[in-house]
């Protein structure tokens, strides 16, 4: 059941060196704050897993905190390159990355396979392409009822997932709306979950066509944190920060403008530090 903790006894609780993390979100409500906590409190070892890991993933990857990245797709999504995982990659700084590539539809079926707790997951694709080539995980069976073959790939079952979602409610079940990506799944799928929030409310009111419910059996932790999702968006608190993501090209780029970046805005600041990209756009709207 669900438990309401600040950030810092999130994290604690629910991360812990060597273990295997998804911190998922699809352009909306990634979970940038909680990222930033993992980084302040050392976490190290872990094997990320992502979908299309971008700025939160290049950070922890530039401060060490990885040993692997399992994922579909990586970059600044409308930038360029994630120059900190390069690094990594190309020159083992700061030390070496291991990955393990898979295309959208792998990963969302093995992240359904690990909601529905099944060993592996078994669908149509990688057909005549040569990714499996280069990951011996991508596999296949042929059905015994008619012959046909099929692919597959291990079911995702991370010893954490940590998301950030719109609002809980005070007996700790979880809305999401808008873009939802595969939040829900990898949250069925781990051992333990952080759930960060925008706003804590007595009862979710009127909801969207698409809205998804997370009870509070599902969830382990609950942590408010206004802005959590910044630079990207979460849908009616605050808009996207695109100038974030064309400005961190830069940051990134070398290793000394990212320690810099790294120590002035995550090191020395705490948990509160991301209220202040949300306060602004909610005054605004009100």
């Amino acid at each position: 059941m669900a438990k309401f903790v600040s950030l810092q006894e999130g994290i604690e609780e629910v991360l812990r060196d060597g273990d295997s993390v998804s911190m998922e979100g699809f352009t909306h409500l990634i979970p940038h704050a909680a990222g930033h906590e993992a980084i302040r409190q050392g976490r190290k070892r872990l094997t990320l897993i992502r979908m299309t890991p971008d700025l939160i993933y290049d950070q922890m990857i530039g401060m060490g905190c990885a040993e692997k990245l399992v994922f579909s797709w990586g970059g600044n999504p409308g930038v360029g390159s994630l120059h900190r995982l390069r690094d990594a990659i190309e020159n083992g700084w700061p030390h070496r990355l291991e990955i393990e590539e898979h295309s959208h539809a792998a990963m969302a079926n093995a992240y359904e396979a690990g909601a529905a707790n099944l060993p592996f997951a078994v669908f149509r694709g990688y057909k005549g392409v040569d990714l499996p080539k280069v990951n011996p995980n991508i596999r296949s069976v042929t059905c015994p009822y008619t012959g046909e073959v099929l692919a597959t790939v291990p079911a995702l079952r991370p010893d954490a997932a940590v998301i950030h979602a719109l609002r809980a409610d005070r007996e700790g079940n979880v809305l999401l709306e808008g873009i939802v990506g595969v939040q829900k799944e990898a949250v069925l799928a781990a051992k333990r979950s952080l759930v960060t929030v925008e706003e804590i409310v007595e009862d979710f009111g009127p909801r969207n066509a698409n809205a998804v419910i997370l009870p509070a059996w599902t969830v382990t932790a609950i942590a408010h944190v206004p802005g959590g999702a910044y630079p990207s968006y979460a849908h009616g608190y605050y808009k996207r920060a695109n100038e974030f993501y064309i400005g961190w090209d830069k940051i990134a780029r070398e290793r000394d403008s990212f320690l810099s970046w790294i120590k002035a805005n995550v090191l020395e600041k705490g948990p509160d530090a991301f209220a202040q990209y949300a306060r602004p756009q909610r005054q605004a709207a009100e």
